[in-house]
């Protein structure tokens, strides 16, 4: 792989990466609530989801859905519910930082939940079958380039997340009254029943 490539590839990333989308509205959410350092649970549930659709995308799901109406569709379905219940919550959480629901303050409850929103939207695994295969020389061994993509790959997901939680936590410190933390979650209801929403009407 050129420098050239490995640098469009990485400049490419970081644009996307830094696109406000669920893994990121998840970071603010949880970094405003638990901190940066409680909502690396979030993070690694985030980062393993994405592991998952990326080798999913290696050994040919994404043209699986690129094909497959319905079950794209069942997918998104899965993904938009997912995103309005965590929408709901915050809506409940009143003037509450914590959420409602039981141990949703638990390192496993927090991984679970970047796990489930990285899976939950089939976007993301079309989006990697069609994205880093156009950085890989065929002409060229394979299993090197791949590492070389997926390691700068997650890198700057990994990085964009902490930068995210750390933003949510510094916002934190602004909601000193009941009356911004509830506008604050009910700010970060309308962002998840907004994603939630555009993931339901989404087309391949």
């Amino acid at each position: 792989m050129s420098l050239q490539i490995w640098l469009a590839f990485i400049a490419t990333t970081c644009f996307i990466s830094a696109t406000p989308g669920p893994n990121m509205l998840l970071m603010i959410s949880h970094g405003a609530r638990y901190g940066w350092r409680a909502t690396t649970a979030t993070m690694a549930g985030t980062i393993v989801g994405l592991a998952l659709l990326l080798g999913a995308s290696a050994m040919g799901v994404s043209t699986i859905l690129a094909t497959s109406a319905l079950l794209f569709t069942a997918l998104k379905i899965i993904g938009a519910l997912y995103l309005l219940y965590l929408g709901y919550q915050c809506w409940n959480a009143g003037s509450q930082l914590s959420l409602p629901s039981a141990n949703a303050d638990t390192p496993r409850a927090r991984f679970r939940t970047g796990l489930t929103i990285a899976l939950s939207n089939p976007k993301a695994i079309l989006f990697a079958g069609a994205f880093l295969p156009q950085f890989i020389n065929p002409s060229l061994p394979q299993a090197p380039q791949w590492l070389i993509l997926l390691s700068s790959f997650f890198v700057i997901e990994l990085s964009w997340q902490l930068i995210y939680a750390l933003g949510g936590m510094s916002l934190a410190r602004w909601l000193a009254s009941g009356q911004r933390i509830k506008a604050f979650n009910r700010s970060c209801a309308l962002a998840f029943f907004a994603v939630g929403g555009a993931l339901a009407f989404a087309k391949r």
